[in-house]
């Protein structure tokens, strides 16, 4: 049986459901509610809460969600495989505490364990739920025969925050799709003609914790013009610093279409990747293009880029001399170096390396 949060259209978290599925896809799927709009077929399995006005409303469902996982029904099972990046790996059936149970925690709720890095841990309640919850879950995170990282970054905040060793198995990345460019509608190719044609690429929602104005300063520190695709609420933000110190070198590509997202990869002098993620997918699907990455030395980003051979790492990401640095550091990269380091986290690894770990953990449980 297999156990995820709840169930998008898209996403990272999706994807290794997804994956997780063809490897064992005899398995039930189970998950608070299910938005996938068919995604994982026509009826997996959902809680109490998708029968309520709470379905998809994560911050009120919230605080229902660690009973809602523990008044599970009795099932068939001989093992469950837990995809949590919450509290789904509270998760019992019918009261067993005999279930086998895998976790694959993208990463300890961070809300509770990491609030400087999630607006929703910032509020007086949340902080006040938070030391309330944080003895929970970290007593529900001894349940498990074995946990799953999905990076050395995760496995060493699981160590702080449940107490416990993980395995660390980077989650899957479908790379091929990336290998090559797609040929571009006419408005998509005209949108690209119109850019320059060496740029710093920035790629995600346009939200602060992303810190896509990195972009912006490595683009003035380098002289190289800078191009930032996505949407997202933050956008006035960044034309205002854009204005200020990057002035008419810096060009917003808004919701770009998968094909000409691939096109901006292909075409740019490096991403740039400055947040701090659990493990970061943008970078490894650049990587796939053939394009280097300046990445966070913070997080898992910093995994993936190999520093000085398939990007540079930022340590300090306000410091003009570092990142004009960091610029000159990938000069020599090739491409062929950077799609050679983003097979390593291909979907076949990750399927090979959950099979394993899946079988490797009931069979010492025993």
């Amino acid at each position: 049986m297999i156990v995820h949060e709840w169930l998008e259209r898209s996403g990272g978290a999706e994807n290794v459901v997804e994956a997780m599925r063809e490897v064992f896809p005899d398995a039930a799927l189970w998950s608070l509610w299910d938005s996938s709009e068919g995604r994982f077929g026509a009826h997996p399995h959902e809680t109490l809460l998708a029968k309520t006005p709470l379905k998809g409303k994560k911050a009120l469902a919230l605080p229902l969600m660690p009973a809602v996982w523990r008044g599970l029904p009795r099932i068939d099972a001989e093992w469950m495989l837990v995809s949590s990046h919450l509290f789904a790996h509270h998760a019992r059936f019918g009261g067993r505490s005999d279930l086998p149970k895998l976790v694959y925690a993208h990463t300890p709720a961070r809300y509770i364990w990491a609030p400087e890095l999630d607006g929703r841990g910032q509020s007086p309640f949340a902080r006040l739920a938070s030391s309330m919850l944080k003895p929970l879950d970290r007593r529900r995170a001894q349940e498990p025969i074995a946990i799953a990282g999905n990076s050395k970054f995760i496995a060493e905040r699981i160590a702080n925050a449940w107490q416990r060793e993980a395995e660390v198995i980077y989650p899957p990345v479908s790379i091929e799709a990336f290998f090559d460019e797609e040929e571009l509608s006419a408005p998509d190719q005209a949108r690209l003609d119109a850019l320059p044609h060496d740029y710093l690429l920035g790629v995600s929602r346009f939200v602060p914790y992303k810190q896509l104005e990195t972009a912006i300063y490595t683009g003035r520190a380098s002289g190289l013009p800078v191009v930032l695709a996505g949407r997202g609420p933050d956008r006035a933000r960044l034309e205002t610093i854009a204005h200020d110190v990057h002035p008419d070198k810096v060009f917003f590509v808004d919701h770009p279409s998968f094909a000409l997202l691939k096109s901006l990869m292909h075409h740019a002098h490096a991403l740039v990747f400055a947040a701090i993620e659990d493990f970061g997918i943008v970078p490894v699907e650049a990587m796939a293009t053939g394009t280097p990455v300046l990445a966070n030395a913070i997080g898992g980003a910093s995994e993936s880029v190999i520093d000085g051979e398939t990007g540079a790492h930022l340590h300090d990401c306000r410091s003009e001399s570092e990142l004009r640095e960091a610029v000159e550091k990938i000069q020599g990269i090739t491409r062929d170096a950077c799609v050679e380091r983003a097979q390593a986290f291909d979907v076949s690894r990750f399927k090979a390396n959950i099979a394993r770990f899946v079988a490797d953990s009931i069979q010492n449980a025993n």
